[in-house]
């Protein structure tokens, strides 16, 4: 990507839906060149901006996957399980026998073994439950931005949350495809005043939480991995707020099971991602390198470490 295009970039990821001419406002460009990068980024696959669920409301009952395939079998597993809507990320591991993902709660190893074609592929699964979302990838930055820049392009705090019917469903849906639908694009599922109103009302309860959705080798971050992390029950949360401010980090998740926090890491190279564990303070962990990401936050994926 051009400095520009990382410009906008980051400034999409603190909001999503933020108008070329406001973007163009805060970088001090001109609203043309703002307005060309987006579509040539979007137009080429580097990025697409989504709507995803909050973690306060969205992701109750979540849960982390490790799902380890016979050789030759990884791909269509995956595949199957990006196809699903309540499987938010799918990622092969290096090494190609073994997938995670995180679900949206009600699936559990039964379901994944309906639902999965060949599933006599399927040599174990280990299915843990998300205990708190410390991170997501909606608050990852590329800090390109200064702090000034950050703030004036940050939307207003959520205020009261609101209950759902069906028309916010249905525009939620939409923007989960797509966070940069307007009013008149929407219009096919009411009035495009009505439509307004709607969205405006969404934003302002924290409904609309976006995320750009970026090709991070663009921004030259060649080695995504998965950190799988023991930590003492009374250092947890200590150590998941402290990987949640980490700049590699974008993501971290407090989960049962052996491992019981997870934090997903860009970096540079593998000598970033050596200096990154060598320098955590916890008794163990084991560190996957991802080979292809399948499927992030509702988007397929096509990065490769």
């Amino acid at each position: 990507m051009t400095e520009i295009e990382q410009r906008v970039v980051s400034a999409l990821q603190v909001d999503g839906r933020a108008g070329p001419g406001r973007i163009a406002e805060v970088l001090g460009l001109s609203p043309r060149t703002v307005t060309r990068s987006i579509a040539r980024l979007r137009a080429d696959g580097r990025l697409k901006v989504v709507c995803v669920p909050d973690p306060a409301h969205g992701l109750r009952g979540a849960l982390l996957l490790r799902v380890k395939v016979l050789r030759g079998r990884t791909p269509a597993i995956a595949d199957a399980l990006a196809a699903r809507d309540d499987v938010l990320f799918v990622d092969i591991l290096a090494g190609g026998e073994e997938i995670s993902a995180v679900a949206l709660g009600g699936l559990d190893g039964r379901l994944v073994h309906d639902a999965l074609p060949s599933t006599s592929a399927v040599t174990e699964l280990r299915a843990y439950s998300v205990l708190h979302v410390f991170s997501d990838a909606t608050q990852w930055r590329t800090g390109l931005l200064t702090d000034a820049e950050v703030s004036a392009l940050t939307p207003p705090p959520p205020g009261e949350d609101v209950t759902l019917d069906d028309l916010d469903r249905r525009l939620l849906a939409r923007l989960a495809v797509d966070a940069r639908l307007g009013p008149g694009e929407l219009a096919a599922e009411a009035p495009e005043s009505t439509v307004r109103r709607r969205i405006d009302r969404l934003a302002a309860a924290g409904r609309i939480r976006t995320y750009a959705n970026v090709d991070v080798a663009a921004l030259g971050l060649g080695v995504d991995a998965n950190v799988w992390l023991t930590v003492p029950p009374g250092r947890l949360d200590e150590v998941g707020r402290a990987l949640a401010r980490h700049p590699m980090v974008h993501g971290t998740l407090a989960t049962t099971g052996v491992t019981n926090l997870m934090a997903a890491v860009w970096c540079r190279d593998l000598g970033d991602l050596y200096a990154f564990v060598t320098g955590l303070d916890v008794p163990s962990a084991e560190v996957t390198v991802v080979a292809r990401a399948v499927k992030r936050a509702g988007r397929p994926g096509s990065q490769k470490s």
